[in-house]
């Protein structure tokens, strides 16, 4: 889980602190995320970490509610890209689930990675459908849920959204080498995407991204 940031869209709001445990309600948002991995049966997460991570290590340890938390520390910043590759080699997975730490995406997660896994690809994305894209930008998708496309602050209008949760393959990252430091999406992906061919996992389960004032104020009262 990328678990790094910053929070600089809700300054004032979480500038002492990792985004992730910006509070909602009495709670910090992460610990809504690890309940949501709890519930799908998830027993290790790797918490990609840098800013001030010893406040989530102190807040939620090692273990929670089962789940055994390991933390990849960067000690430079790393990008989203490089976040994960460390993630990765720092568990031994030859693939994970990857999830942002500002966004909660209720995917079931068997039947997610059971597509994943039915298609043979080395990255899948889980897409939410949305009135308005125009925050987001769109995902374009072709007749056989192959993502073709990502339209970064599109025209806006109904569509697809990346919803900020992967499947990633160790594999991805063996056949595209990157810098050290580099953007998951604007580096690797989006630039590679008629050779990787995205597998999109669309999916209407409930959607936050908390990255925003609004919708932390949303949060707030939906999930808190």
């Amino acid at each position: 889980m990328l678990a790094g940031g910053l929070g600089t869209r809700l300054a004032g709001i979480t500038s002492q602190l990792p985004k992730p445990m910006a509070p909602i309600g009495k709670r910090p948002f992460l610990g809504y995320l690890l309940d949501y991995l709890h519930e799908q049966g998830v027993t290790e997460v790797v918490l990609a970490v840098s800013y001030k991570w010893e406040m989530i290590r102190d807040y939620f340890g090692d273990n929670y509610h089962g789940i055994s938390l390991q933390y990849s520390v960067e000690t430079e910043p790393l990008g989203t890209g490089g976040a994960i590759r460390q993630a990765l080699g720092f568990s031994g997975m030859d693939e994970a689930v990857v999830l942002n730490g500002d966004t909660l995406f209720r995917v079931e997660l068997k039947n997610f990675i059971a597509a994943h896994q039915e298609r043979g690809v080395m990255l899948s994305v889980a897409l939410k459908h949305v009135a308005d894209t125009d925050r987001f930008g769109r995902v374009e998708v072709s007749e056989d849920f192959i993502i073709t496309d990502f339209l970064e602050k599109a025209a806006g209008g109904p569509g697809w959204i990346n919803g900020g949760v992967y499947i990633v393959s160790k594999d991805l990252f063996d056949c595209y080498p990157m810098p050290e430091r580099f953007s998951f999406e604007q580096d690797l992906v989006e630039p590679n995407i008629g050779s990787i061919r995205p597998l999109a996992f669309c999916s209407d389960a409930y959607f936050i991204d908390m990255g925003i004032p609004e919708d932390y104020a949303r949060a707030q009262r939906e999930i808190g």
